[in-house]
Parts: C-alpha cells; sequence; structure tokens
C-alpha cells in the first residue's frame, strides 16, 4: 500500500484517478485536469521544503525507457520519482537488450517481470506507447512519441499558464513554429482548448496541419502564416524548437528566412498583449526560435516551466501509483 501519511495531495479536489496509463490529453476530462493541477500544486509545496522529498511511493518501482535521447523529460521524470520515494531503474535503447533485436513487447514485460510498477517511455514511432499498454500490467506514461503526442509537457505548459493567468477562458495562445511535426504542440491544443483558451498555429505554409486540427467542444484551432498578424493581442506566446532536418528536407527556404518570418523578438512580442508570457518546450535554439534578448527577458518563463515539469510528473506519478495500490 502506499505511504499516505502527510500526503502532499489531500487537498486535491472530488474527482479520482482511474486512468491506468497517460497516453496523450485527448481524452482528459476537465475534471481530471483539475485534479492533476491541484495535487501538482501540493507536490510543488513539497518542492518548497528544506527537505524536498516524502515517502509518499514507497516501495513504488519506476523505470523510464527512452528510445530517444533526452535529458529534460527523464532527468524531470527521475527527480520526481525519487523526491516521491519510488525506487527508479533506467534504461535506453542504446546498450540495451533492444540493440540485439529484443521487441517493445518483449522489453515492457521484462520491465514487469522485474517489478515496474510505471514505466515512463519515449519512442520515435508514433503510437508506441499505445502498443505497450496493451501488453502490460504496468502503467505507461508516455514522455513522447514521434510526432504525435507529449501529454506531461502539455498538463505542465498548462500549470504554467494557470498558475501566471487564473483562468484561461478566452485567452489567445499562439503557438509558433513546426506545429506539423510537433508532439508538444498537438497535446498542448487538447488541454487549452478544454479550457477555454483561443489556440493559433503559427508558422511557414509547410509547417502547419493540412488536415488535421485539434478541437473540443466545438472551438478549435486557428490557422495562420502571418505571425505578425497572429501575436497581435496574444495572451501567450510558445515557441517550438526548429529541427535541423526540416531546412534540409526543404521544408523552409533557410533558416535566415524562418528567422525573418518567425523568430519571436522583441518588436514581435511588443504586438502581443502588454506582459505576454513566453514558453519554450526546450530546448531552445536561442537566435533562431527566439532572440537572445527575449530568451532570457522578464516575459520568459521557460525556467519556470521545467520547475513545474517535476510538480506535474510528481502528481501524475502519485495519481498513477494511488489508483493501481487501491
Amino acid at each position: 500500500m502506499l505511504d499516505t501519511a502527510a500526503s502532499p495531495a489531500d487537498s486535491a479536489p472530488g474527482a479520482t484517478w482511474t486512468r491506468k496509463d497517460l497516453l496523450d490529453t485527448d481524452t482528459l476530462t476537465r475534471a481530471e485536469i483539475d485534479l492533476v493541477l491541484e495535487t501538482a500544486r501540493g507536490m510543488r509545496e513539497v518542492r518548497s521544503r528544506p527537505v524536498s522529498k516524502v515517502s509518499t511511493l514507497r516501495g513504488v518501482t519506476v523505470a523510464t525507457l527512452f528510445y530517444e535521447q533526452s535529458t529534460r523529460t527523464r532527468a524531470s521524470f527521475e527527480v520526481a520519482a525519487k523526491a516521491l520515494g519510488a525506487d527508479v531503474v533506467n534504461l535506453t535503447a542504446s546498450g540495451s537488450s533492444v540493440e540485439k533485436g529484443e521487441t517493445l513487447i518483449d522489453t515492457v514485460r521484462t520491465l514487469e517481470a522485474i517489478g515496474a510498477d510505471i514505466i515512463v517511455m519515449r519512442h520515435s514511432r508514433s503510437g508506441a506507447p499505445y502498443l505497450a499498454a496493451r501488453h502490460t500490467a504496468a502503467s505507461i506514461v508516455n514522455g513522447g512519441d514521434g510526432t504525435h503526442a507529449h501529454p506531461t509537457q502539455a498538463l505542465l505548459d498548462l500549470y504554467t499558464m494557470v498558475e501566471r493567468l487564473g483562468s484561461l477562458e478566452g485567452r489567445k495562445v499562439v503557438i509558433v513554429g513546426d506545429v506539423l511535426h510537433s508532439r508538444v504542440a498537438r497535446s498542448n491544443a487538447w488541454t487549452l482548448l478544454r479550457y477555454g483558451a483561443d489556440v493559433v498555429f503559427c508558422g511557414p505554409a509547410t509547417l502547419l496541419p493540412r488536415s488535421f486540427v485539434p478541437s473540443v467542444d466545438g472551438r478549435a484551432c486557428s490557422i495562420s502564416t502571418d505571425l505578425d498578424s497572429a501575436i497581435e493581442g496574444a495572451d501567450v506566446v510558445m515557441a517550438l524548437r526548429m529541427q535541423k532536418e526540416r531546412q534540409q528536407r526543404g521544408l523552409i527556404p533557410s533558416i535566415r528566412e524562418y528567422i525573418a518570418n518567425y523568430q519571436i523578438n522583441a518588436a514581435r512580442l511588443a504586438r502581443a498583449r502588454q506582459g505576454a508570457l513566453l514558453m519554450h518546450p526546450g530546448p531552445m535554439n536561442e537566435g533562431i526560435e527566439v532572440s537572445p534578448d527575449v530568451a532570457h527577458g522578464a516575459q520568459s518563463l521557460v525556467e519556470e516551466q521545467v520547475a513545474n515539469g517535476v510538480a506535474v510528473r510528481m502528481a501524475l506519478l502519485y495519481l498513477i501509483a494511488a489508483r493501481s495500490r487501491t
């Protein structure tokens, strides 16, 4: 059983977490997201203590299974699990049985057999966590799959916005860059729309979705190729990382042109609402997606996002473990 003494989530609302896995944000209800955010507030308080650890997940084993390189997400989950007293096992594809031909299903079943209760996984193939979830009794948390989803990033982004702005109803959030290939943009769209935000996808036409545009309760994302127009009156501007392979594949004419038309700089940010928040999922290509002065300016929440990521991931691990142990 979980050690719930002095639980950091005692003040969470009446909703309960019933999901075995967290694969994306598209099916999460408002009540479930509210529960995650409220629990994360309790976890943030834990992180502020002189001794920022509790034994709530003592006896729970969290395994991280990353088929792609990661620094922020993996470290954040490891810190979150250890802060709750869980045991942590780290596994990468490099140097593991994966290189010897072991399948994903074999790997997750092996981790379950050695006692993993929760498996946090990142994979280059979209849909891989869904496959894993069907073949193990352990809980699967999607740490990013291909170009499909990154639910914990979206939840920490939402938490950051709500803590800063309060209600997001009618707030304008502009997501700028390579939306077409961004798992961050997709997962963020679902949560932001569910909270009543007006979401704008902005970028070169070659990097915007052509057919699928997220919508919730009749509210859909809008699409623009004109950043100077789209950013007008924005409450939040989120820049996405520009991958070098997009240029190599000819999806943009050049990095120089991308910078000229889509970089978030002081002049463009001035078009947004006064005090608008700047966000980025990281790692940032400083000088490409965001100018250096803006990246380190007063409106930038990039470091705050990283700190909030630990609290949100602590909340998710706590809720998932509590569900599986009751």
